[in-house]
């Protein structure tokens, strides 16, 4: 093993047991259900801005987005500018009444659970929503154990199982005993690790190719197109990018910070510090891939896999040691939406799916460790999927951020900002919703090369009002409704 491999995995292990120390301390915080999946709705601003930034963005931040702009040039960040939207009308909008509303709606503590009380439906959208969670969430969080097994194969050498199993068991026992606090607190970190990576690597590259006039000189010696929004550009493709934001609305891993936030007054820091760091992040990728234009295309030739520019260049521009630190950011993106989806899909399992069959009240410790047996339960399925990766699996997730947006968005809107939603309606807007998801994005190429979430987005919007007019209106949301927006404004 080379000195500059041994830095590098020295970085690696500090950061894994650092991951499990945290673990360890949320576990002292954690004493009946409630604490483990929502962490007794505790979560400060800072925390809840981070954790549901670092949940959100994934691998995707730090080598997703890089690479395609390392491709193709800065038209790549209408997707960026998509989904920074997307991110802050939600927690403009969404946070301080979801949080007000999950309370004030039996003190809900899942998405099914609030949606079920909102609308007077204790089993049905209750069990139909749980379990579109349980299935999908299972695949997706098995999709990041193969991300991981490949990141540990791709960067280290090391078999794909040993290090599918590695990234699979550090995020499963911090998750397993910290519950929510573990990873949130984890999230923290990695959010930390990735923006400060991301804001650190561009700056060392600007200097290292001379400055910004000679790294624009260098980019425009390729092709001058690289620096501009519009080029190739058209309004179906902006438009596509730009709709990407809607996805916020309907995703059960970010929605539920909002849920374990302290009040609902905290969304208004949340919302300033999430959407900073949300900025600076993606800001910082695209730097980096104008940086990697100019060091690899000009002067060393074309980079043989895109999406490794952060990789590269981290190795190009720092000590071992601090690029080891660099390669640990993209693995806490990785193990931050991991541990998030896996403690959702655990919670829809438990609370969603077995006390709605059970019919009985389930004890402090005993909710306590049969959440701890849903982690374990859904991480042994999904790393059992992982050990043979499939096409089917990784081409799922490309339809999970627009199934769960179309999905769920629309009805999540509809029940915070519309009395008359029914258990009905919601129901066939969210069916409808997915289908048109699904079934959009199988056509070849897409219909009219649009992106599925808007078609699925919008059809789910006008069943759920078409139908719940056709049915009878729950009764008693008025009072809520004013109680709720009275503690928003708080």
């Amino acid at each position: 093993m080379g000195t500059d491999l041994i830095w590098q995995v020295v970085s690696m292990l500090i950061y894994l047991i650092a991951m499990v120390t945290i673990g360890f301390v949320a576990q002292a915080r954690t004493k009946d259900l409630g604490d483990f999946m929502l962490g007794g709705r505790g979560l400060g601003p800072f925390v809840a801005a981070l954790s549901a930034g670092a949940s959100d963005m994934s691998g995707w931040l730090l080598m997703g987005l890089p690479g395609a702009l390392y491709l193709s040039g800065l038209v790549e960040l209408w997707i960026a500018v998509g989904l920074t939207v997307g991110a802050w009308l939600n927690w403009k909008f969404v946070a301080p009444r979801l949080r007000a509303y999950t309370q004030l709606a039996a003190d809900s503590i899942t998405l099914p659970s609030y949606l079920g009380a909102r609308l007077r439906d204790p089993y049905a959208i209750r069990l139909v929503a749980g379990a579109i969670i349980l299935v999908f969430f299972t695949l997706y969080v098995s999709s990041g154990m193969v991300a991981g097994g490949t990141f540990f194969e791709s960067s280290f050498g090391l078999p794909y199982l040993a290090g599918m199993l590695l990234v699979a068991g550090v995020t499963v026992l911090y998750t397993l005993v910290g519950g929510f606090l573990a990873v949130s607190w984890t999230d923290v970190v990695q959010g930390c690790m990735m923006v400060t990576a991301l804001v650190l690597l561009p700056i060392v590259g600007v200097i290292h190719v001379g400055g910004p006039g000679a790294m624009l000189d260098a980019i425009n010696a390729v092709d001058p197109s690289l620096l501009s929004f519009t080029s190739g550009a058209t309004v179906v493709g902006v438009v596509s990018s730009l709709s990407w934001g809607l996805g916020y609305f309907g995703q059960p891993h970010i929605l539920v910070r909002f849920m374990a936030l302290t009040d609902a007054a905290e969304a208004t820091a949340g919302r300033r510090i999430g959407i900073t760091w949300m900025v600076l992040s993606c800001l910082g990728a695209a730097a980096t891939a104008l940086v990697g234009i100019a060091v690899y295309t000009h002067d060393t030739g074309q980079l043989a896999n895109p999406e490794a520019v952060f990789i590269t260049l981290g190795q190009l521009l720092f000590h071992p040691l601090l690029a080891g630190f660099l390669l640990a950011a993209i693995l806490a993106a990785i193990m931050s939406t991991i541990s998030s989806q896996l403690l959702v899909t655990s919670s829809a399992l438990v609370e969603d799916i077995f006390r709605a069959f059970a019919g009985r009240e389930i004890s402090a410790r005993g909710g306590l460790w049969l959440g701890r047996a849903g982690v374990l339960l859904v991480s042994v399925v999904a790393a059992l999927l992982a050990l043979n990766p499939s096409g089917t699996i990784l081409d799922l997730v490309a339809f999970a951020w627009a199934g769960f947006g179309a999905g769920f968005g629309p009805t999540i809107l509809l029940s915070l900002f519309w009395r008359r939603l029914t258990s009905v309606g919601a129901l066939a807007g969210m069916i409808v919703g997915a289908l048109v998801v699904f079934w959009w994005g199988s056509v070849d190429g897409g219909l009219f090369d649009l992106y599925e979430i808007l078609p699925g987005f919008l059809a789910n919007l006008l069943v759920a009002v078409g139908v719940s007019r056709l049915t009878g209106a729950p009764s008693g949301v008025d009072a809520e409704f004013e109680e709720v927006a009275a503690l928003a404004r708080h």
